[in-house]
């Protein structure tokens, strides 16, 4: 099943795919930039964008673009955040999560877990596809 607006989808439909399918660099950085998307929308913006209306791009430009673009509101939520409002459970209210139970906190530590994990494995990608030619 694929999620995504537009021609191009990412799975992560729901129900999940069982079993998983093997995850490529593009899928990743769809991933990220979908939860940044979101997370900023539900914490700081109109709190109604759907997950079916994140598009998936095909092409490295456009998905690191729309990357680009997706962590700079997601800075933008952070750098408005004080102190009160990491302290404040439910501050983001990112449906696909346990945000709303959360302080945000916890919310931007697992952000911040999200992107150091799958960035890893995306220059770990590159890397081998590059060491294969």
């Amino acid at each position: 099943m694929l999620a995504g607006a537009v021609e191009w989808g990412r799975d992560g439909g729901r129900p999940h795919p069982w079993p998983p399918p093997v995850t490529t660099i593009a899928w990743r950085l769809n991933h990220l930039t979908g939860q940044l998307s979101m997370r900023a929308d539900y914490t700081t913006g109109s709190r109604s964008l759907q997950s079916d209306e994140v598009q998936a791009f095909g092409t490295a430009a456009e998905a690191v673009a729309a990357f680009d673009q997706a962590a700079e509101a997601w800075h933008g939520t952070l750098a408005g955040a004080d102190n009160a409002a990491l302290d404040t459970a439910g501050y983001s209210t990112y449906p696909d999560g346990s945000d709303p139970e959360d302080v945000f906190i916890d919310t931007v530590w697992w952000v911040n877990q999200e992107l150091l994990h799958h960035g890893a494995e995306i220059a770990l990608l590159r890397d081998l596809y590059r060491a294969r030619t």
